[in-house]
């Protein structure tokens, strides 16, 4: 048995959430899902990192800044 892919996941998700909608219009799903899935992300990485920002900004590929914005966003740092 293969696992599935978090793109696998995603669109899983996204056809579910259309289904849902029975037929009504969607709104910003783009902001949606990205908001979706950055917290959770933001989380892990974080989490893995042990609270270090600048290896979980170079594991993210980002800039360190960014990540501390993010994090402030998300409601995630203080």
């Amino acid at each position: 048995m293969s696992k599935k892919t978090i793109q696998d996941c995603i669109k899983d998700n996204l056809e579910s959430y259309f289904h849902d909608l029975r037929g009504a219009e969607p709104h910003a799903v783009y902001d949606m899902v990205v908001n979706a899935v950055e917290r959770p992300m933001l989380e892990v990485v974080m989490q893995r990192a042990e609270g270090n920002q600048s290896k979980a900004a170079e594991w993210l590929g980002i800039n360190r800044n960014t990540l501390r914005r993010k994090l402030l966003e998300h409601k995630l740092i203080k």
